[in-house]
C-alpha cells in the first residue's frame, strides 16, 4: 500500500502541533506559503523529522512507501518526548494538547508497527558501525594586557593576543570504555605566527576512560584539575592513571608524571569530597618531585595540601573559598581565594550571564598551574579578581576579567585585563 507525501503529512501533522516552532521558516522551495501543508512541512523540518532531498525541494507529489512513512514516524516518536520536555514545562493546557496529539502518533505507530520493527533492526545494525567517533571542539580567542608598576624603575607592560583551536574526539570501544583526546593549535594574532607550539596541532591529552558506574578509571595522558580548590593549584594534564570511586562521596587517586616543568615531575595525589549539587566540600594532597623545583625555592619536592568548599543558593548566588599550602616551600608557601558569584553564562542557554568577584592570594610555589584567566606571567600576586561572562547565542561564550592588586613581596601594583570569546561545535 502506498500513500502520497501530502497524505502522510496530514497524518503526521500531529508532531508539528506538539512543537513550539509554529512560525518556523519553510526550508523547501516547492512548498509555497499558501499550500495547505506549508505549516506542517515547516514544523516537521524544524524538528528534524523530515529533511527533504538536499536540493531545497520536498517533492510532495512523489509517492512514498510504507517504509518511508515509518521512517518519519520513527523520527517523530524519537523527538516527541524531547519536544515536550523542552517546550511545555508545567503548562497544563499545552500538556493536555500534547497528550491528545501523542495519542494520534501512537495510532500511527500501531498502523506501521511491522515497518517500524524492521526499521529498528536495520538501525541497530547500522549503529554498530556508525558514529563510533564523535568530534567536538572549540575555537577560542583570548587577549591579555598586564601592567606592573616597578618602583623606581618605570612600568612593565606585556600583552598576549591568541587564537586557539581545540579538537576533542571521543571514540567508543564498548559499553564501558571510551577513548578521549584533545588536540590544540595556537596562533599569535599579533604576528600570525605559531604561538608556543609553532602553530601546528599539539596532542594535549589522549587516554582510555573506563566507566563502571560508581567506579571509574582513566589511563593515559589526561586532565589534571584540582577540583577540591576549584583549580587554585592545578589545571593542566598529567600522564599516568587515575581511579575515582563514589557518587556524592568521591575518592580519587592519581599517579604518574606532570610535564609542566622543563624536567618532568613525578606526581602522586588524591582527593576526597562530598557534593550534593548545592554544597561541595573536600580536601586533597598532591606531591610533585622535580629538579626544577630546586631553582624555585631550594627543594626538589612540592607537597601541596588543599581544602575547599562551595555553596549554591537557590536565588543564583554562589559563595566559595579554598586554601592550599606547600609544606616544602620556605617562603610564599600558601595560596588562598574567597569569592561571591551570581548566576553564570551557559553556552547551551543563549542570553545567560553571570558576574563574580574574588579575592586571591596566589603564590607560584603553591599554585603550579592555576586555572585563573588573569593569572599572567606567573607573578605571585594578591588582589581582587572580577569577571563578567555572557552567552549571546547558542554555543558561544564571552568573558571579560580584570585583576587589580599587588605583587607578593615587592608590593608593586599589578593590573591585568583579560578578554575571551569562544565558539563551540
Amino acid at each position: 500500500m502506498k500513500k502520497t507525501v501530502a497524505a502522510a503529512l496530514a497524518a503526521a501533522f500531529v508532531v508539528g502541533a506538539s512543537s513550539t516552532t509554529f512560525a518556523a521558516a519553510n526550508p523547501f522551495s516547492d512548498v509555497p506559503a499558501g499550500h495547505w501543508a506549508y505549516r506542517a512541512v515547516a514544523n516537521l523540518a524544524a524538528d528534524g523529522v523530515i529533511e527533504g532531498y538536499g536540493d531545497g525541494t520536498y517533492r510532495g507529489d512523489r509517492l512514498i512507501t510504507r517504509y518511508e512513512m515509518a521512517q518519519m514516524i520513527a523520527k517523530a516518536i524519537a523527538r516527541s518526548d524531547e519536544v515536550f520536555d523542552k517546550s511545555f514545562g508545567d503548562n497544563s493546557a499545552r500538556k493536555k494538547h500534547y497528550h491528545s496529539t501523542k495519542a494520534d502518533l501512537d495510532r500511527l505507530a500501531a498502523e506501521f508497527s511491522d515497518e517500524l520493527d524492521s526499521l529498528g533492526v536495520r538501525v541497530a545494525e547500522l549503529e554498530k558501525y556508525a558514529d563510533k567517533v564523535v568530534w567536538n571542539g572549540e575555537l577560542r580567542y583570548r587577549y591579555w594586557n598586564e601592567k606592573e608598576d616597578v618602583k623606581g624603575g618605570g612600568d612593565i607592560k606585556t600583552s598576549k593576543n591568541r587564537m586557539e583551536l581545540r579538537l576533542l574526539p571521543t571514540a567508543e570501544v564498548n559499553e564501558h570504555w571510551k577513548l578521549k583526546a584533545r588536540m590544540d593549535a595556537r596562533v599569535n594574532m599579533s604576528t600570525d605566527a605559531g604561538d608556543s607550539w609553532g602553530g601546528d596541532f599539539h596532542l594535549r591529552s589522549a587516554y582510555a576512560a573506563g566507566d563502571y558506574g560508581k567506579f571509574k578509571i582513566n589511563v593515559g595522558k589526561m586532565p589534571l584539575y584540582t577540583n577540591v580548590d576549584d583549580g587554585l593549584v592545578m589545571d593542566d594534564f598529567f600522564s599516568g592513571a587515575q581511579v575515582v570511586f563514589g557518587d556524592k562521596f568521591t575518592f580519587a587517586l592519581n599517579a604518574g608524571r606532570w610535564s609542566g616543568t622543563d624536567d618532568p615531575s613525578s606526581y602522586q595525589g588524591g582527593e576526597i569530597a562530598y557534593d550534593n549539587d548545592k554544597l561541595y566540600i573536600g580536601a586533597g594532597y598532591h606531591h610533585f618531585n622535580s629538579d626544577d623545583f630546586t631553582a624555585l625555592y631550594g627543594k626538589d619536592d612540592a607537597n601541596v595540601w588543599t581544602v575547599g568548599a562551595r555553596y549554591n543558593f537557590d536565588n543564583g548566588f554562589k559563595i566559595g573559598g579554598a586554601y592550599a599550602n606547600n609544606t616544602k616551600a620556605e617562603e610564599k608557601k600558601k595560596s588562598w581565594t574567597a569569592g561571591l558569584a551570581y548566576k553564570g553564562a551557559n553556552r547551551k542557554h543563549p542570553g545567560s550571564w553571570g558576574i563574580s568577584a574574588d579575592y586571591r592570594y596566589v603564590s607560584a610555589f603553591v599554585s603550579l598551574a592555576p586555572t585563573y584567566d588573569t593569572w599572567f606571567n606567573n607573578i605571585h600576586r594578591k588582589g581582587v579578581d572580577i569577571g563578567v561572562d555572557w552567552a549571546p547565542i547558542e554555543n558561544t561564550y564571552v568573558k571579560l576579567g580584570y585583576f587589580f592588586g599587588k605583587a607578593l613581596g615587592s608590593d608593586e601594583d599589578l593590573r591585568t585585563f583579560f578578554g575571551r570569546a569562544s565558539w563551540f561545535f
